[in-house]
């Protein structure tokens, strides 16, 4: 293996969004640990820096260098003509047909499955929540696998969405929530980037009896007690299997995808909350997971495909 030099440049939440760039940079972290990588990353504080991140990294000889979001497709397909020796890896976006790129693609419907058969069993209320941050495709497989987990272990259960419209208005996060939980919701869903921290401060705010759900890192510690699950998409690991791939001499362009089967999404731990999860509940939820992972059960990712979704008999 060579020792190899990877970088990432940030979507505009940010290494602090506590979720997706932060999932992001950990696969980096991780590399600079086990393959001995130099590793950078740069922050886009607007849609305007991508291109000149993307190409000051490649400028500074990154053997491998990361775009972390759709957001960054057209940017990258102008970046990467430019620098052949460089390899390029986008994250939830698709990737120019070129041999030094690749796509790293998640199946977050399945995870937002999972999280949404949780929720469906643990409503009190029959009423949960799901926040998204911007109204696109991507979000959708979010919210859409949600509904269907939430439809799987509760029918009677309704479920209110609604959209921030960016990724890093943390109040904007809040105050959506608790017009949800005002709305009669007791758990919320976010898949809203550094938005979502908003979410899990209102839960925070509401106290006992009220939970949010985390997305893409583990943010269960953000509010011990107060966060159910998180739903777990596992950038890092994607972030460091290309960086491996990239030292032993064996990228391939193309596109890589994760779900359950792959453990690319998953729920987290719970660490302050399984006490309150019931084991009949846990158990159910398990049993999906490997539903999902055997290809029994293949969770929706639009709405489409939500409608002709037929939940599976438990």
């Amino acid at each position: 293996m060579q020792k190899i030099r990877a970088a990432m440049v940030t979507d505009v939440g940010g290494i602090g969004d506590e979720s997706f760039n932060a999932s992001a940079w950990r696969g980096l972290q991780r590399a600079q640990k086990e393959l001995g990588a130099a590793v950078r990353y740069l922050e886009s504080r607007t849609a305007a820096d991508y291109v000149r991140n993307l190409t000051t990294l490649a400028r500074q000889g990154f053997n491998v260098v990361f775009a972390v979001g759709f957001l960054m497709e057209d940017a990258l397909a102008r970046v990467a003509p430019r620098f052949p020796k460089t390899y390029f890896g986008i994250i939830d976006g698709k990737a120019p047909n070129l041999s030094n790129c690749v796509s790293l693609i998640f199946n977050e419907q399945e995870g937002s499955f999972l999280v949404g058969a949780l929720a469906g069993a643990m409503t009190k209320t029959n009423a949960v929540g799901f926040i998204g941050g911007m109204n696109v495709p991507l979000i959708k497989k979010f919210e859409y696998g949600y509904r269907a987990g939430v439809k799987t272990t509760n029918p009677r259960a309704r479920v209110l969405a609604g959209y921030t419209g960016n990724w890093d208005d943390v109040n904007k996060g809040r105050e959506l929530a608790l017009t949800q939980f005002n709305q009669g919701a007791d758990i919320i869903y976010h898949a809203a980037g550094r938005c979502g921290v908003g979410v899990i401060r209102a839960a925070e705010q509401k106290g006992k009896g009220f939970y949010a759900i985390g997305v893409d890192s583990d943010q269960d510690h953000l509010a011990p007690g107060r966060v159910l699950t998180s739903m777990m998409k596992r950038v890092d690991n994607a972030v460091f299997d290309v960086c491996q791939r990239v030292s032993k001499g064996q990228f391939k362009s193309g596109t890589i995808v994760y779900g359950v089967r792959e453990r690319g999404v998953g729920l987290s731990p719970m660490r302050y909350t399984r006490k309150d999860v019931p084991d009949r509940v846990m158990n159910t939820v398990r049993r999906l997971e490997r539903m999902i992972a055997q290809g029994q059960l293949q969770p929706p990712y639009d709405e489409a495909s939500f409608n002709r979704f037929q939940p599976p008999r438990l």
